[in-house]
């Protein structure tokens, strides 16, 4: 598509003193946008017939003003391309050649893979940008709710790609995010001061047990001297306290199984079966399906291709142990002591069974080769011991999950996929909650008393105790009240950073739906923090703020452009379009950066020469 000049010349006159301007130049410059797909224009600029200058220096020109505001600099694709690569990689989640499809399908727009990439990240940039110009607004319709409670948690793939993210509990937007090298208070901390520096002082802050965190909210809180409830995440409270008093005993158990190897044989075992009944499978299992139904179970097998599947039944109900967890993870579920559980309970079952042993030698054979499977369990002597101590430990865990009501879903929950319970408490349930943890904690100390010294019992309940008076007080706190101009009254800050922890599983999903890789290193390594703000625009009270409506994004970013091309003329600093992190301290070993100087020829080569080689 060819636009001539027409309608592109401004109005010639210069804007600083009045006089009549000339041609400067007339140049062709090439374009795509969504509205005019591929085209090619002819632009006439006009400079300042009496030499006029702008304060910074620069001659005064006047250039087409309907190719500036939709054209991004520099480049020949319109700010409409720019919104919809960023957009469709961001917000739908897209492959580079899905979004070059849809470009050449639709508007007729051809672009390279490598384009698209650039323009994703470019597209971060100017959506910081614009999240940063809008932090007054924001920060406004925070304090219009009494404040904001501030969630503040850090993840990554494999050690590697760290993102620390700042979240704004009560509207659910994400107030900064940043690529860190590592987890470390002195990185956090430049986060945590930008925060504050641009949305003002938060009305909580919640936060992770991790040391890291922990010590750079408090010195926030002391810099800034604020007088706020910096409270611990229940969530965080009880994993911690379980990974410390049942990972050894669980990490026990798993060495034995997969010492003993068991599930391996149990496999084998159901697969060899599973081939020997061969086309009979489906019959076998109508039989094995009558058994079970019968009114008064007995001690036979069924004979036949019934018993041999009974045989790969048993195997199976073992192997299906995780069908026991809650899908909660370790240490809320332990899937070494259900595997141990199941094993235990089939090697009696199976002994019942040979005492009563089936006629037909190739069922009994079969159970008893499962017999010959299962019995080290019942055998080797580390197995028990580790069971036992894990089952004690875990009553107690679970004793203290009780009182902080953080229970595992019901298992109409777990058919529907719902394995967290998001839980907000009425202030009279949260002070059960806290009742109840301070009743279990005075008896805890009563049966420490009672336990006898040195016995793992003891231990068990010191480490609980330990937790409890180092975390206790942050575990309470979460009514804020709420100041006389926002109508007063009270409103709670969720006790877990269950809402933090959700958004980064929703955002590692996207990755993974995206990229098809379950690994995401990589892809993490190479995210740009400006990826997480773009979730925001999910939000439409965050999009009315700084744009309005989508549809208005192009022109908001246009609007950075403009404002920055003015305050260049005007010879003042413009706020640069690529946002300047806080100074952030190489903590890491080896981080990314570090490794395009050490793996090039001149490193080498100057440790050749310095080496004498």
């Amino acid at each position: 598509m060819a636009v001539g000049g027409a309608g592109l010349a401004p109005a010639q006159n210069c804007p600083v003193c009045g006089g009549p301007t000339r041609v400067q130049k007339t140049q062709r410059r090439h374009g795509k946008t969504l509205a005019h797909g591929s085209f090619v224009a002819r632009e006439t600029v006009y400079a300042c017939g009496a030499g006029c200058r702008h304060p910074s220096g620069v001659r005064v020109t006047q250039r087409a003003q309907s190719l500036t505001e939709q054209l991004v600099p520099g480049r020949s694709v319109g700010y409409d391309v720019l919104v919809f690569v960023g957009t469709e990689r961001y917000l739908a989640h897209r492959q580079r050649d899905e979004i070059r499809t849809r470009l050449w399908a639709e508007y007729g727009i051809a672009l390279s893979s490598g384009e698209v990439s650039r323009l994703a990240v470019l597209f971060c940039e100017y959506l910081e940008a614009l999240h940063k110009a809008h932090t007054g607004a924001l920060g406004q319709a925070l304090r219009a709710d009494g404040g904001y409670p501030l969630h503040v948690d850090a993840t990554g793939e494999d050690g590697r790609g760290t993102l620390f993210v700042a979240f704004a509990g009560w509207r659910r937007w994400v107030l900064g995010a940043w690529k860190l090298p590592t987890e470390r208070g002195d990185a956090l901390l430049p986060c945590l001061r930008e925060v504050v520096g641009q949305f003002g002082a938060p009305c909580a802050v919640m936060r992770d047990l991790g040391r890291a965190v922990t010590g750079a909210v408090e010195a926030l809180v002391e810099e800034e001297e604020l007088t706020i409830p910096v409270l611990g995440c229940h969530q965080h409270f009880l994993k911690d306290i379980g990974k410390d008093l049942l990972e050894p005993s669980h990490a026990g158990l798993r060495g034995a199984f997969r010492r003993l190897k068991v599930r391996p044989g149990l496999r084998a075992l159901a697969r060899d079966l599973g081939r020997r009944l061969g086309g009979a499978v489906e019959q076998a299992r109508q039989d094995l399906s009558g058994w079970l139904g019968e009114g008064s179970p007995h001690q036979r097998l069924p004979a036949g291709p019934a018993g041999l599947a009974a045989v790969r039944a048993l195997a199976q109900w073992v192997l299906d142990y995780p069908a026991a967890a809650t899908g909660a993870d370790f240490p809320f579920d332990r899937p070494y002591l259900d595997f141990y559980t199941r094993a235990t309970l089939a090697l009696r079952a199976v002994e019942g069974f040979l005492g009563t042993a089936p006629a037909q030698p190739a069922v009994r054979k079969a159970l008893q080769r499962l017999h010959r499977i299962l019995a080290p369990v019942g055998a080797d002597v580390p197995l028990a011991p580790l069971a036992r101590r894990l089952t004690e430990r875990a009553a107690l865990f679970d004793e203290l999950r009780e009182a902080l009501r953080l229970v595992p879903p019901t298992a109409e929950a777990r058919q529907a996929g719902k394995t967290h319970r998001h839980e907000d408490p009425a202030p009279e349930e949260l002070q059960d909650i806290r009742k109840a943890v301070e009743d279990l904690a005075q008896s805890l100390q009563s049966r420490h008393l009672a336990c006898v010294k040195g016995s793992d019992a003891r231990k068990a309940i010191e480490l609980v105790l330990r937790h409890l008076d180092t975390h206790g007080p942050s575990l309470w706190g979460h009514a804020i009240d709420l100041p006389a101009a926002q109508g007063g009254g009270t409103r709670r800050v969720e006790r877990t950073n269950n809402v933090l922890e959700s958004f980064f599983r929703g955002v590692k999903h996207d990755e993974r739906r995206r990229s098809g890789r379950k690994v995401l290193t990589q892809d993490f390594e190479h995210l740009p923090p400006g990826a997480v703000l773009a979730r925001n625009l999910r939000h439409e009270d965050y999009v009315a703020i700084v744009c309005g409506c989508l549809a208005e994004l192009p022109r908001a970013f246009a609007a950075l452009d403009a404002k920055a091309l003015r305050e260049r003329q005007a010879g003042t600093s413009p706020v640069p379009l690529r946002r300047n992190p806080p100074v952030q301290i190489a903590s890491a070993s080896l981080p990314r950066v570090d490794k395009r100087l050490v793996r090039g020829e001149p490193m080498r080569q100057r440790i050749l020469a310095a080496a004498k080689c």
